[in-house]
Parts: C-alpha cells; sequence; structure tokens
C-alpha cells in the first residue's frame, strides 16, 4: 500500500495535524479502520481521524494552508519536562520585539533568506499569521502560510530569538529578509521545539 504525505518533516520535529492518503478496499466503517491501525503502530504514533476522500484528492498539492508552532522555553534553568519540545533559552528575550518583526513576515515575500525550496528554484510564499505568544517562560510561535521553505520556520525562529535577544534590531531582520540571502539568517532553531499542528483544505 501506497501512503502519500502532505509533506516532510526534518528528523526530530513533530507533528500533531499531518495528513496521509492511501487506497485500501475496506468493507468496514472508517471508525474501525481507524482502531485497527492504531494497533499496529508504535507507542509515538497515531491515527485520530480517517476520512474518505475524492479519487484524486492529494495531501500535499490539495494542501492550501499549514499551520507550525514554535515552542521556546525562557528560563535561566533548563526543564526536563519540555526538553523534548521546545528550545531551551537562557537570556531573557524581548517578546514585544520579536512580535514588531515577525509582523513583517506577514503576506507575500521572497524568504530565501530563511529557506529553500523542496523541488524547483522557487522561493516566493505566503504568510497569513506569524506571532508569539508567551504563556510564563513558555514561548510560542505561530506561523500560517500558503506553504513553506526547507527549515523556513526554524530560521526565521532562530533570527527573531537574536532580535529578542538584543543583538539584532527590528530593522535589521526585516533587511535580511529582504536580502533573500540564506548567509544573512541566524543559526537555525533547534528542530524540537517545531511541531506541524494544521493542513486546511478547500474541500
Amino acid at each position: 500500500m501506497e501512503i502519500t504525505g502532505a509533506g516532510r518533516t526534518d528528523s526530530g520535529v513533530h507533528a500533531s495535524g499531518q495528513v496521509i492518503s492511501f487506497e485500501l478496499d475496506w468493507r468496514h466503517e472508517a471508525e474501525s479502520l481507524r482502531r485497527a491501525i492504531n494497533s499496529y503502530l508504535p507507542d509515538d504514533m497515531v491515527l485520530l481521524k480517517v476520512e474518505e476522500t475524492a479519487a484524486d484528492f492529494h495531501p500535499r498539492y490539495d494542501a492550501r494552508r499549514r499551520a507550525y508552532r514554535y515552542n521556546l522555553y525562557n528560563s535561566p534553568e533548563r526543564s526536563p519536562l519540555y526538553r523534548l519540545y521546545s528550545w531551551h533559552v537562557q537570556t531573557p528575550l524581548d517578546v514585544s520585539k520579536m512580535n514588531e518583526a515577525a509582523s513583517y513576515l506577514v503576506g507575500v515575500h521572497d524568504f530565501a533568506t530563511f529557506g529553500q525550496p523542496p523541488q524547483g528554484h522557487e522561493t516566493v510564499r505566503e504568510v497569513f499569521r506569524a506571532e508569539w505568544q508567551r504563556e510564563n517562560k513558555l514561548l510560542s510561535f505561530y506561523i500560517e502560510g500558503n506553504a513553506f521553505l526547507y527549515r523556513m520556520v526554524r530560521s526565521i525562529v532562530g533570527s527573531l530569538k537574536v532580535v529578542g535577544e538584543g543583538k539584532w534590531t527590528v530593522g535589521e531582520f526585516v533587511a535580511a529578509l529582504e536580502a533573500c540571502d540564506r548567509d544573512r539568517a541566524a543559526t537555525t532553531a533547534p528542530p524540537q521545539g517545531l511541531c506541524l499542528v494544521s493542513i486546511r483544505y478547500d474541500r
């Protein structure tokens, strides 16, 4: 059986909203199929929902929006509970400056500074939302776009982090974005803080 996914994630990246498709001759209800598949999956994977789709549905090419969340644990002391699902940053971060810089990501831009296309040469993408939220020591960056370049979200997070540290101004972040030069990005954030949270379709 061939399984097609909506997209690939880097090693170490999590997904709570991944979508896959496959063809299967199944004569029972969808819920019983979901339970049957879950009985064979490893402990770190679970199938949440099964739906029948049109024969021409493609989870990657039919996707209209993808949303990611990146968790950053901002504290002098590390957290054993968050270590597998966040980036531990000890330096205090200015979230207001990080959000000011992130606002310039919204819209249609050439994001070549922050990633490489998974295929071809096109690096223009549209971002609908880009913002940080704080809950005590946990900072969460939410970004939604029509598509993303390879390592784009992690690269953006790494560059916004240096804005929060005061090492870059907002203007320097915008200049890096507009340069369309991969060498202008800051250090890429580690993978464990990133999670693909949703994929939206027209149908």
